[in-house]
């Protein structure tokens, strides 16, 4: 589910004739409509063509079916749904991209996932049970916050968004805007790169979500997970946005890009 942005002010796309922004994946575009705009980079954007590792052919992978074979009944913890057990033992903030690396396919996006770290449950628009791990969290963060902008968002926003004032005022102000249920070829209209973790913990994960858009720019959106009812939930801001912060950067350096190991 991807859609087009006017640059810099966050909008969409008006009447024709107006000049028209990149293309981008819809956790990107999403937030851009809520926060506001997007911020530059403090030098000039390098994307294109500037050899950086790129994530690894992707594939609609069945991962649910794949997945359930991991989830042995009497492995849950304590406060997971049935079924949802994980090896939750490496606390290590992820410097590589997981071996096991897959792509699922949602409308126009690739999201990344894996069959230890999650989503081992796959309801419709609703993918859940994810480990209890830094890399958890990431994937997470890209499940939830991709479904955010068509018409799937009130049953996603209801089971896996953090309770609290900002989901209340996410809900008021998603509620103003137009679903975009996007159609097309997976990942012609942006991609999603890598990430860094900013600060882990069981509980809490902030991370940076690094994209490239369409035309070979790269966006970065800050997004929290907190571990709620047995599973990670994307926490909004108290200003009722899926990210705590957006902006342009020049290239890949310092994230971790999925299908290779860090990009620094």
């Amino acid at each position: 589910m991807l859609s087009k942005v006017r640059e810099g002010d966050g909008t969409t796309a008006g009447a024709p004739g107006q000049r028209r922004g990149p293309l981008v994946p819809a956790a990107l575009l999403l937030s851009v409509l809520l926060v506001g705009g997007c911020s530059q980079p403090a030098e000039e954007d390098g994307a294109k063509g500037s050899g950086q590792p790129q994530p690894s052919a992707p594939t609609a992978a069945g991962i649910a079916s794949a997945s359930a074979k991991d989830a042995t009944a009497g492995q849950t913890a304590e406060g997971r749904p049935a079924g949802c057990g994980t090896n939750d033992s490496d606390q290590a903030v992820p410097s590589r991209s997981p071996a096991d690396l897959k792509w699922m396919i949602y409308q126009t996006d690739l999201l990344p996932a894996s069959p230890t770290a999650g989503p081992l449950k796959v309801d419709g628009p609703v993918w859940s049970c994810f480990a209890r791990t830094p890399l958890g969290a990431v994937l997470a963060l890209h499940a939830i916050s991709a479904k955010m902008g068509g018409s799937d968002w009130k049953v996603v926003t209801e089971k896996q968004l953090a309770r609290g004032p900002g989901r209340d005022e996410f809900v008021a102000r998603r509620s103003k805007l137009a679903d975009e249920n996007e159609t097309g070829t997976p990942g012609s209209d942006g991609t999603f790169l890598g990430f860094r973790v900013l600060t882990a913990s069981k509980d809490q994960v902030t991370t940076m979500i690094l994209a490239r858009t369409a035309d070979g720019r790269h966006g970065v959106l800050t997004a929290s997970a907190v571990w709620e009812d047995g599973d990670w939930k994307l926490r909004p801001t108290l200003t009722g946005s899926i990210t705590e912060s957006i902006t342009y950067v020049s290239g890949t350096d310092g994230f971790v890009l999925w299908g290779t190991g860090n990009g620094s």
